[in-house]
């Protein structure tokens, strides 16, 4: 069952209430980080095995989900990074540095946090930050553009109803899961539907490639997985990691698509645990 965080047993200040998070069960920290146009509950499939073994905050990133619009002035990835900067001092319990773990963009942000020294470990799956060039960088931007236009063709209220369906749920999804048809139609239409309304999509993909803040400097671990069925940020770009993370663990996942927790709970589930052990 969901935990919504209303009160801690340390002093957070007004920070908490910035950013809507989720707080459930015991042990070290571990921060969760969802991609563009998801919210918390795309760790749902992996959240409760993880909630036996680590304290897991689950958060909707600026702009996504229950959390505020980041101001128009700002810069879309600096400004996010700032505000999970002060959520992360801010849900973490005094005298520890969390684990963070993030998927697509929040693999990202996961990293640059780490990159300005603010995570025990890090798991990234997936992550953002990792084109192998302007053009390839263009084509992931397409990908979004075109899942957006094959959305409004359908309408979302269409799509959301063909979501019911398992057969079609994995064909409509297979941008993001391998095994779309594992997926929560629920949580799915919800996704589609931010696919049109998310305000942060582009701002996000008109944004410059996104750059890491002296990647090979960081001396906590790292584990970067990637999905070998990955579409939009394709699994070869695992090159591109190996050069600004030299010192991190590359795993491929064979099988599994860009949002992997629903494609095998299980594995992932693994991956997190062994990452911030």
């Amino acid at each position: 069952m969901r935990r919504t965080a209303v009160s801690l047993a340390f002093d957070t200040g007004a920070e908490q209430l910035e950013l809507a998070y989720d707080v459930r069960g015991h042990g070290p920290t571990l921060i969760l980080l969802h991609g563009l146009v998801h919210r918390r509950h795309a760790w749902d499939p992996v959240a409760e095995r993880l909630a036996r073994h680590r304290r897991v905050v689950t958060v909707d990133l600026p702009g996504h989900g229950d959390s505020p619009e980041l101001p128009e002035d700002a810069d879309v990835l600096e400004g996010s990074i700032e505000r999970l900067a002060r959520f992360v001092r801010a849900v973490t319990p005094p005298g520890e540095k969390p684990h963070l773990a993030g998927n697509s963009l929040g693999g990202y942000l996961a990293l640059e946090l780490a990159c300005r020294g603010m995570a025990e470990s890090v798991t990234a799956l997936s992550p953002a930050g990792f084109a192998l060039g302007a053009l390839d960088h263009r084509r992931s931007v397409a990908m979004f553009t075109a899942l957006r236009t094959a959305v409004r063709l359908m309408t979302a209220d269409r799509v959301s109803a063909a979501l019911v369906r398992a057969p079609l749920r994995a064909i409509l999804l297979a941008a993001f899961y391998a095994r779309g048809w594992k997926a929560d139609p629920v949580t799915a239409a919800i996704d589609v539907r931010s696919l049109l309304d998310n305000a942060v999509i582009d701002r996000a993909t008109s944004a410059p490639v996104p750059r890491f803040t002296d990647p090979a400097t960081v001396d906590c671990p790292i584990t970067i997985a990637w999905g070998r069925r990955d579409l939009i940020l394709p699994v070869y770009q695992v090159r591109q990691a190996r050069k600004l993370f030299p010192q991190a663990t590359m795993l491929t996942l064979p099988g599994l698509g860009h949002v992997p927790m629903p494609d095998d709970p299980a594995l992932i589930g693994a991956v997190l645990l062994a990452g911030s052990s």
